[in-house]
């Protein structure tokens, strides 16, 4: 098989602030030989993803930081070109973390095969991938039930759409907030929520005041994307023995100083709210069964899979670049061409 040039992205800097496309490189590189249990991929899409920002950064955090001049990481679908393992034969489909590049090699256990039955492929990097199986876990995490009242803030994106459409299927009530018109349209069209807000309205009407007018009873669960102002307007409108589903905090992800944190942070004890961090590689042990029951309800209808998709690894960063200024509707997606 002739030599193999991959395309991928590295990081070459660690960002202060917002990230610049100054901070990353493309990069050539050649693949070695394939070798006995090993597996060339060339991928067909990959993900990217908020929480990739903190990766950026030294330090010791819940995942690795990214290392300088070495290709980054990230979920990514791809089709094995071939195999020296008896596991994989070329044609399959298979999910991995080896994104931001166009080709690598990998063992079994690094791959996880999926169906080419269900499509686009890279609904497994969607409503049937990691940002489905986070909205699914954090459901579970604090037993949303049928009638319960849940506010979902970012609610347009990867996982808070899917979030709000698992809770719908499960019977709730569900308010969401996002940031334009068309975003709130998306919501209440196509994902069924009960109501959704556009907190960037023009004048500004403060997230409190709009999450009154939408559950004038209040909720019950707060599944939250963002921190910030949202989580403090959901800690006034939490009635008592109310659950947070503490999932992202995209609000502060570029911040050069930490934010205060909410100023009302006492209704955890005057309300005896529950409020539980949820990080997905803990409920990788259930992603069979999530991949079952999530994926008849796409197969069936039930469960839509929006996506944003930018075609071509050159356009992989500003496509991350465009998570923190709100330019996807639902799952951001690179299409490597």
């Amino acid at each position: 098989m002739p030599d193999i040039i991959s395309r991928e992205i590295q990081l070459i800097s660690r960002p202060t602030g917002m990230p610049t496309p100054h901070n990353f490189t493309l990069a050539q590189t050649k693949l070695e030989p394939l070798q006995n249990g090993q597996v060339l991929v060339r991928n067909l899409y990959m993900s990217v993803d908020p929480y990739m920002r903190g990766r950026m950064n030294g330090g010791k955090s819940y995942v690795p930081p990214f290392e300088l001049g070495k290709p980054m990481s990230g979920g990514a679908v791809g089709e094995v070109v071939q195999s020296h393992a008896p596991e994989f034969q070329p044609g399959d489909a298979v999910t991995s973390n080896y994104g931001w590049r166009e080709y690598f090699i990998a063992t079994p256990p690094e791959l996880h095969p999926v169906s080419r039955d269900l499509q686009p492929l890279s609904v497994y990097l969607g409503a049937l991938g990691m940002t489905g199986l986070t909205a699914w876990a954090g459901l579970y995490l604090v037993d949303v039930k049928a009638e319960d009242v849940i506010f979902i803030s970012g609610a347009a994106g990867a996982v808070g759409n899917v979030a709000g459409q698992l809770a719908k299927i499960r019977g709730c009530e569900v308010i969401g907030s996002a940031g334009s018109l068309e975003k709130v349209k998306f919501l209440r069209e196509e994902c069924g929520f009960d109501v959704a807000f556009d907190y960037k309205t023009s004048p500004v009407i403060p997230v409190i005041e709009q999450l009154n007018l939408a559950a004038l009873n209040g909720i019950d669960v707060y599944f939250d994307n963002v921190g910030g102002e949202m989580l403090e307007a959901a800690l006034s409108a939490l009635r008592v023995n109310g659950r947070i589903i503490a999932c992202g905090g995209i609000s502060g992800y570029n911040a050069e100083i930490p934010k205060p944190g909410p100023t009302n942070l006492f209704n955890i004890t005057t309300k005896r709210l529950t409020m539980k961090g949820l990080i997905v590689g803990d409920w990788l042990g259930c992603r069979g069964e999530f991949e079952q029951v999530v994926g008849e309800y796409y197969r069936s209808g039930k469960l839509k899979n929006k996506e944003t998709v930018v075609v071509g690894i050159d356009k992989a960063v500003s496509a991350f670049l465009g998570l923190f200024t709100g330019e996807n509707i639902g799952k951001m997606i690179v299409k490597l061409d």
